[in-house]
């Protein structure tokens, strides 16, 4: 008996063990498991985060180098350029607010040495006219050379005229650079730091792009360069045109790392000293601009490449592990040890089998997403073709008004004038002879003048002719014409004269002007309103507010209500935007804005269309 109680204890022990050997083997593969599990979407978070980073920095520099190429274009399409319009130019673009890592734009004219003395001349006369100032600049360094590179213009101007006559070619790299960029019609950037501007972990780079002659050849090699005038070029700053990228990435600490790997640096950033080439470095100092980079197994590392015009870049991004877990993230492998051990296989197959339903329970989330966006891709398309048959059932209406309008004027305004005339003929034959005749003959000219009233108000409630003087002028006519029918006061505010505008949105514009004036007269009880038009940034504003009771809780969308739909469907389809509230001490405001398609140099609209001045309509 004792045999057994001591076989029975050692089997128990045995029991035990084994138990606590499974379970702790249980519990040590959920725990690698799960830890494995969370650091792999932690690394994915990490790479679609950088990955929308570097997107960020791509966009920023075509940005940029669609600025120099715009600029460029400019340059070149123009007969001649002066220091005054480039300034003008430069000045235009607002390089602060848009291009705020922009530090300077210069153009470098291409001089011949049988050309220096004159070009000389002329860029003392620039510096004196637009600098005020009298520096006997000349080209530098000094020297007769068979061909130069000057700096002509610079924006924005400098405190001291020293930079006008450096010539980029005694740079023996950059120049040739520069000679390929002519030859080949391209942008070229440098990627390699300004010394001038450079400072440590606050770097400076170039890009410039060949101008040539307007209107000439550009086919061939001897092409571009006997059209060649000179190179326009920008310096910006590395922090600058990189600030706010990391702020948009939601995990603390990242890293960003920005190398050039051009030529004359190896892959790894290195230059032939084994410096690093660094242009960016989020944690660098002036005192360290480049630190070490993270490693080790506690940190994510990604390494995405870069294309700067044609020179190859490479980011860094590293990050540590802890930063991309939260406080569940570092309990839950734990946890699931506790529970391995306490359940043994039984929970892991529990745990195993919730893990799984998740999985499909994302992709099945996967899955309605997509579909999702595709029921609201179709239906976004739908919105657009509505939109736009709304916008040609609107273009061929007022097409049709317009056309009626004018069959009305020149067809029945023309027999009714000729009309007019021959009772008005008659009435002066018959006066002294006919008393009876003559007094019928009066009676049916009254008559003529009703009905020509009558034509002129349909040919007007149709399509006002005073639109053809501009929508100015059709504003103040549609105002007064309110003013005097319903006897409310009315004040106009426009301060920019006439407004240069395509028939079709001068049109929109007038029609939202009648529609909310007809919505005054019948809603509102208002008894002041106040019509404005103004002109700003390239949009056009049209303001209407009156003093009346304001819109009731509701009111925008109240069944068989179109008034406020129109006005919104019609400036949408100009591109443009609405917006309707009332005020606090009663009043509604109806403001429409939209883009301008024609400038301020697109000459009116034609007038031909108008009447004769001599027709009754």
């Amino acid at each position: 008996m004792a045999t057994t109680l001591r076989d029975a204890f050692s089997v128990t022990r045995f029991s035990f063990w084994a138990g606590a050997l499974l379970s702790s083997l249980v519990g040590s593969l959920l725990y690698m498991v799960t830890a494995h599990s969370i650091e792999g979407d932690a690394e994915a978070r990490f790479v679609n985060h950088a990955k929308h980073a570097q997107s960020v920095i791509s966009v920023r520099l075509k940005s940029y180098t669609d600025l120099l190429r715009a600029a460029g274009s400019m340059l070149q399409s123009s007969d001649i350029m002066t220091h005054r319009r480039f300034h003008e130019y430069v000045r235009g673009l607002e390089l602060p607010r848009n291009y705020p890592a922009i530090d300077s734009m210069n153009f470098a004219a291409y001089v011949t040495e049988a050309d220096r003395a004159a070009f000389m001349d002329d860029l003392r006369e620039e510096m004196r006219r637009h600098l005020g100032s009298d520096a006997q600049l000349d080209i530098s360094p000094p020297g007769i050379r068979k061909d130069y590179l000057p700096i002509a213009y610079f924006e924005p101007d400098p405190d001291k005229p020293a930079l006008y006559g450096i010539d980029l070619l005694t740079n023996r790299y950059f120049s040739k650079q520069l000679m390929d960029a002519r030859d080949n019609g391209t942008l070229y950037a440098a990627g390699t730091p300004i010394p001038a501007l450079s400072t440590p972990n606050n770097i400076y780079l170039g890009m410039r792009t060949p101008v040539y002659h307007f209107g000439m050849p550009l086919d061939t090699v001897e092409e571009r360069r006997a059209a060649y005038v000179g190179s326009l070029g920008i310096a910006f700053n590395m922090p600058k045109l990189l600030h706010g990228v990391i702020d948009e990435i939601p995990i603390s600490g990242l890293r960003m790392t920005l190398y050039d790997i051009g030529s004359g640096v190896d892959v790894n950033g290195h230059d032939a000293s084994g410096h690093p080439q660094a242009l960016f470095d989020s944690r660098g100092t002036h005192a360290d601009p480049t630190p070490a980079l993270d490693s080790g197994d506690d940190v994510f590392t990604t390494t995405l490449p870069l294309n700067f015009n044609g020179r190859p870049w490479k980011t860094v991004y590293s990050v540590r592990k802890a930063s991309l877990y939260t406080e569940f993230d570092t309990y839950y492998p734990k946890l699931m040890m506790g529970f391995g051990f306490l359940g043994s296989i039984l929970l892991y197959a529990l745990l195993h089998t919730l893990t799984s339903s998740r999985r499909a329970a994302l992709a099945l989330a996967q899955e309605m997403t997509s579909e999702l966006r595709e029921s609201q891709s179709k239906l976004q398309l739908s919105h657009q073709k509505l939109r736009r048959l709304a916008d040609h059932a609107y273009q061929i209406k007022e097409m049709e008004r317009k056309r009626i309008a004018r069959e009305i004027h020149d067809d029945l305004g023309q027999s009714l004038l000729a009309l007019r005339i021959e009772a008005e003929l008659l009435a002066g034959r018959t006066q002294g002879t006919h008393s009876h005749l003559h007094k019928r003959a009066r009676a049916t000219l009254l008559q003529i003048d009703t009905t020509i009233k009558s034509v002129r108000q349909i040919i007007n409630d149709l399509r006002p002719t005073v639109l053809d003087l501009g929508l100015s002028a059709a504003v103040e006519w549609q105002v007064n014409q309110f003013q005097r029918r319903t006897g409310i006061q009315c004040d106009i505010q426009d301060d920019h004269g006439e407004i240069a505008l395509p028939d079709h949105c001068a049109t929109a514009f007038f029609r939202i002007l009648q529609e909310s004036l007809t919505n005054i007269v019948r809603h509102a009880n208002a008894t002041r309103v106040k019509v404005e038009l103004r002109l700003n940034g390239g949009w056009l504003s049209l303001t209407v507010r009156d003093n009346g009771c304001g819109l009731p809780p509701g009111g925008r969308n109240k069944y068989g209500s179109f008034g406020l739909v129109g006005i919104e469907e019609r400036i949408v389809i100009l591109g443009g935007t609405c917006a309707v509230f009332s005020e606090p001490d009663g009043g509604t405001t109806v403001t429409v804005s939209a883009p301008v398609i024609g400038g301020p140099e697109q000459p009116v609209l034609d007038l031909m269309e108008r009447g004769s001045s001599s027709s009754v309509i």
